[in-house]
């Protein structure tokens, strides 16, 4: 009769559509002289991730799912309801779905600083406030970005993240979904991670990356104790304690290494005229960070 008949999901998602095209046209609108394509980028990338995701309970009802992955889906219902019942963390739509992206990272996040300095740039958002990274869905959107911000005088890094936060704004709309990036990560480690992602949905300061995740961590901290506590057997208990320790170990020499670099550049800042001594800071850096990859590979396989 040439009518369109759209079931509910259907609609449901036209709306969505349409309250994320505003979102994003608000963004753009606040940025001011940003680049409107970057955000661009994010709308359609998170678009992307919330179209894929399926609600968990459709994954484990299609005989079609992989028994290693049903198996995983059901455990992470048991931590999200843990994380509500036991750690009064929000009761929500969030890690209720499930996608798989086909590929290793949800985002990749580009970080950068000055070759002399521990200070990262800084990009500010509506929102969100300034934060010491540039995410992006798209792998060779993030290499682009360092490479103009190499070609700038800058050093930088790119890496994959596995999950992200919305911060519960984007609950309406289905929420953040669990992904294959870490769905099969150990018990406690997955177990972990959605309470970190679901702690920065209760409290988050603008402008504070340090003081977001410090609460984020020590939510997910407590509450895999608590995890362990209720469902860990001898093995997942070992296994927790030497991930732990390898934390540790990690954040050890992550901080010594930050405290030897300060010291070479508050060296060289006293005499930046003096070609001797600013050879003389590169060669200590790039000994330094020798020190710190041998190190970490040494941690890695022991």
């Amino acid at each position: 009769n040439g009518r369109m008949v759209l079931p509910c999901r259907t609609l449901w998602r036209s709306a969505a559509l349409v309250r994320i095209g505003l979102l994003a046209a608000v963004l753009s609108a606040l940025a001011g002289c940003a680049d409107p394509r970057y955000y661009w980028q994010s709308v359609r990338g998170h678009l992307a991730l919330m179209q894929a995701a399926r609600p968990v309970d459709d994954w484990l009802r299609d005989p079609q799912t992989p028994e290693d992955l049903r198996t995983r889906l059901a455990l992470s219902q048991q931590i999200r309801r843990f994380a509500v019942e036991e750690l009064a963390l929000p009761d929500n739509a969030s890690y209720r779905r499930y996608a798989d992206l086909r590929r290793s990272a949800v985002v990749w996040n580009v970080v950068a600083a000055p070759p002399y300095a521990l200070t990262l740039q800084t990009w500010c958002f509506p929102v969100l406030g300034c934060v010491g990274y540039r995410g992006y869905f798209d792998e060779a959107q993030a290499r682009a970005q360092a490479d103009l911000l190499q070609s700038q005088g800058l050093e930088v890094a790119v890496y994959g993240v596995p999950a992200y936060s919305t911060l519960g704004w984007m609950n309406w709309a289905g929420g953040d979904p669990l992904l294959n990036t870490f769905i099969r990560y150990p018990e406690v480690e997955l177990a972990r991670l959605i309470f970190h992602e679901l702690a920065h949905q209760v409290l988050y300061v603008a402008d504070d990356t340090e003081f977001n995740e410090s609460f984020a961590t020590a939510v997910e901290q407590l509450g895999s104790v608590r995890w362990l506590a209720l469902r860990g057997g001898a093995p997942m208990r070992r296994d927790a304690e030497e991930a732990d320790t390898r934390r540790r170990q990690f954040r050890q020499l992550a901080l010594a290494t930050r405290a030897r670099l300060q010291a070479i550049y508050e060296a060289g800042a006293r005499a930046p005229g003096d070609p001797v001594l600013q050879a003389r800071m590169a060669a200590d850096k790039g000994a330094a960070l020798a020190d710190f990859r041998a190190d970490y590979r040494r941690l890695r396989e022991s």
